[in-house]
């Protein structure tokens, strides 16, 4: 494994000065610091690499979402126990040398080396070569570097940080070692870690300059995947509610709401929005998200050179399973991809879904003249939860964002080849001598249902949000409820839920919370008589928000008792104050940075 020290020796070598033997062979895969880049174009492609980043292996490509974040916070329990690095994700006790915590460190790292590259050949190209009439284009480009930066910076902090800070505080706490050039030597490579108040002002401090420079710019057909002033804005409200700055957070929160242009899809269009890609990328909820190329070549993100980085494939993890074959819950061809992964039954409980676990009976439709298939299985869910599920959805007394969030067992189905849809069952990867014991849905966002991954060369089938509307909305309901405008924070937080029922999200509903102490869904200490933090929870399930809430919130020692157990051991969750909010740096860091020191506990 390349440790980061080395990645960024390796990039001051590449922009450093140097000379070389005229008998060499030039390496087109490199160039210098003293000629390039020498056209607008060139300086473009050099901010190209900071923006793939975002869907390498290590972050949004395969691990971030699917295992990082969904094991982590429990959006998903684990199917799979070869691997005792994912054990710990799910288990929330960490060693110091896990692979994912040392990949995510490698990946974000990376990702602030590319940014950083191409700010230095900005101000390169602006001193020998821009044309005057090319300023507001280069600024453009320093203002897409500088948001993608702070967002590497913000899952850093979030990840890797000793703890989150209060208004005013946080020079106590120890967050990660901040980097605004690339290292033109090995020592300058030796730095200590930033206070955690240090961290949170420099990732503000880009987001302000982003927003500036990209204040007025549209975007339009091939450039909409990029950076825009309201992602920069929306970034950084977000990152004045993490550090309770709430003077500063509601202005800009509400610039966004008020200015942006961006409202809450319609829950017709919003119930698929994780999906199909026709008609949903850069919808009108859209602040940012990772463009996904569905026919790359090769097999998905796992494969060398270009085209590594064009496409995302955790759909391999989360993919559903079906009826197989021959008709039983785990006969051929009962997969979608790996099927890992399967939501966590107490998700179930929090969404308001109560009913036990389904039995198979007799199907009473079965034709004994016809082969045995998933068009004509011999057993079928029980009718009872068949009915009683189905009046659950009429009727809405589970909260609908389950049906968006996840796709339940013999009620919910899918196509495997691209025409014909089989039910959906039970996660095929559980053991099954437990298969009984687990609800065992399928997870649906951001998941290839339309057919098997692998038909899309394992690229998954929609965009990834990384900001959307919704989120800005409860993060000024937040800020609204704690500078002490309650009622305004609880007309946002209700827009968001009116929009998850179906109803006008301007006008008062059935659903509307009167309260901060109102019932919701969740029957559980945490979330039970707290909208709030309910409503972040359904809202952004799976989209890699909730651990930095428990975080924040400091609730992980109940979220670890509310989930309890999890698969493959069947072991009861840990949870210690001390170590488990913040990952270990890792072993490679310490190894090759004198002046790091480790996350306590570890």
């Amino acid at each position: 494994m390349l440790k980061k020290s080395a990645f960024l020796v390796l990039a001051a070598l590449l922009l450093g000065n140097c000379t070389k033997d005229p008998n060499d062979i030039a390496q087109p895969d490199k160039y210098s610091s003293g000629s390039y880049p020498a056209s607008l174009a060139a300086l473009s492609g050099v901010l190209t690499p900071a923006y793939a980043n975002l869907r390498s292996y290590e972050l949004n490509g395969f691990q971030m979402l699917c295992k990082d974040f969904a094991c982590s916070e429990h959006t998903a329990d684990l199917a799979y126990g070869g691997e005792r690095s994912w054990t710990e994700l799910a288990l929330n006790h960490l060693s110091v040398g896990n692979s994912y915590a040392n990949d995510l460190w490698k990946g974000l790292y990376t990702g602030v080396k590319n940014a950083n590259a191409f700010l230095d050949r900005a101000d390169f190209y602006e001193k020998n070569y821009m044309a005057p009439s090319e300023q507001k284009a280069v600024n453009t480009l320093r203002g897409e570097a500088y948001f993608l930066r702070a967002l590497y910076y913000y899952h850093l902090e979030c990840f890797y940080g000793e703890g989150y800070i209060s208004a005013g505080g946080g020079n106590d706490k120890l967050g990660v070692p901040l980097f605004s050039t690339i290292p033109a030597t090995l020592e300058e490579t030796q730095k200590p870690r930033a206070s955690a108040r240090e961290v949170w002002d420099f990732i503000i401090s880009d987001l302000k300059k982003s927003a500036e420079l990209l204040h007025g710019i549209e975007r339009t057909g091939v450039d909409q995947g990029r950076v825009t002033e309201w992602a920069a804005k929306g970034l950084l409200g977000k990152a004045y509610v993490f550090t309770q700055d709430w003077t500063n957070a509601k202005p800009v929160l509400l610039d966004v709401i008020t200015n942006s242009g961006k409202a809450l899809m319609p829950f017709s269009k919003y119930k698929n929005a994780f999906n199909a890609q026709s008609g949903n990328e850069f919808n009108e909820e859209s602040l940012f998200e990772i463009n996904v190329d569905r026919t790359t070549p090769g097999y998905g993100i796992f494969i060398d050179g270009v085209n590594a980085n064009l496409t995302t494939s955790q759909g391999l993890i989360w993919s559903p399973s079906i009826l197989g074959d021959d008709g039983t819950e785990n006969g051929p061809n009962n997969n979608m991809g790996y099927g890992n992964e399967f939501m966590h039954d107490r998700n179930l409980l929090r969404f308001g879904y109560n009913l036990p676990i389904y039995h198979l009976v007799n199907n009473p439709k079965f034709d004994p003249s016809k082969p045995v298939s998933y068009k004509n299985p011999r057993q079928v869910i029980d009718p009872e939860t068949k009915q009683k599920s189905l009046e659950m959805r009429a009727n809405k007394t589970v909260d609908p964002r389950l049906y968006v969030c996840a796709l339940q067992p013999w009620i919910d189905s899918v196509s495997r080849d691209g025409s014909q849809y089989r039910p959906v069952v039970k996660c095929s990867g559980i053991g099954a001598g437990i298969k009984p014991l687990f609800q065992g849905w399928s997870l649906k966002k951001f998941v290839t249902t339309d057919n098997n991954i692998f038909a899309y060369s394992a690229a998954d089938g929609a965009n990834y949000y990384l900001l959307r509307l919704a989120d800005v909305y409860l993060l000024y309901a937040e800020a609204c409820k704690n500078s002490g405008d309650e009622t305004q924070a609880l007309e946002f937080l209700n827009k968001v839920k009116r929009r998850a029922y179906d109803y006008p999200i301007n006008e008062p509903s059935p659903v509307d919370y009167h309260s901060f102490s109102d019932q919701t869904s969740a029957t559980d200490d945490n979330l039970a008589t707290n909208p709030l933090y309910y409503e972040r929870w359904a809202e952004l399930f799976a989209e890699g928000q909730w651990w930095f809430d428990v975080g924040r919130w400091r609730i992980g020692a109940a979220e670890a008792e509310f989930y309890g157990n999890t698969l493959p051991t069947g072991g009861k969750i840990e949870w210690s104050d001390q170590r488990s909010y913040a990952w270990p740096i890792p072993t490679s860091e310490l190894s090759t940075n004198a002046k790091m020191v480790q996350n306590p506990g570890y």
